[in-house]
């Protein structure tokens, strides 16, 4: 299966780079780049791409905005969004993961990492490794007021929210399993039941509504 792939960065010399790495892979196809947010909406309508790579701080149009339009209103069904950014504590990042991206990278990540995000992204995984997720939400969370926490959260099982506040935390499935002694088929299904219950589509978003819900408070421990 070829997987589509739209970039998205202001820098023509980035654009460039991003291409001749992907196109080095043979399930890979570059349809298109865009220089801005606004380009990038056009570009994705017509297009079609399966995942779009999208820089975060653009002219016109940021990463941000852009995300939401993708994610909410763009393509049917909607690209998968892998935030690129020079900043590992970009608050920019936050609300794209909020606004819908499934993921981010560095742009100094290994060539071979960007392929694995693109691939994971493209197979309906999020791509946020255990430290990225702590260091990032953690970073962010606290500037946020948490709202009333919604009726729904009560519709979880007690272990179900077990699991919510130790993906929330950064644990990645396999140190779940560990700390619950429990196999990691079973923290799949878990995680599955609490994203249809919540209406997630990845466990991104299940760490952003844990930190804007209380369900997890940043700096305490895990």
């Amino acid at each position: 299966m070829t997987i589509r792939l739209l970039i998205v960065d202001d820098q023509e010399l980035i654009r460039t780079g991003l291409r001749l790495i992907l196109e080095t892979q043979e399930d890979f196809e570059v349809v298109g780049e865009a220089a801005d947010g606004r380009e990038a909406l056009a570009r994705a309508e017509e297009l079609r791409p399966d995942v779009v790579l999208l820089d975060i701080r653009m002219p016109r149009m940021d990463g941000v905005e852009t995300t939401a339009h993708l994610t909410a209103d763009g393509p049917t069904p909607p690209p998968r969004v892998l935030i690129l950014t020079t900043f590992d504590l970009d608050e920019y990042v936050f609300g794209a993961l909020r606004a819908g991206a499934a993921g981010f990278l560095l742009k100094d990540a290994s060539r071979e990492r960007l392929i694995e995000a693109i691939r994971v992204l493209h197979a309906g995984d999020a791509l946020l490794s255990p430290s990225v997720t702590r260091r990032l939400v953690e970073a962010f969370a606290g500037r946020i007021r948490p709202p009333t926490p919604p009726g729904l959260l009560n519709a979880l099982t007690p272990r179900e929210r077990e699991v919510l506040v130790l993906v929330a935390r950064g644990l990645s499935n396999t140190e779940i399993a560990g700390r619950l002694v429990v196999t990691e088929a079973t923290v799949k299904s878990h995680l599955g039941a609490v994203l249809a219950k919540l209406g997630l589509r990845d466990r991104v978003q299940a760490v952003v509504l844990a930190y804007e819900n209380g369900v997890v408070v940043a700096g305490e421990p895990a």
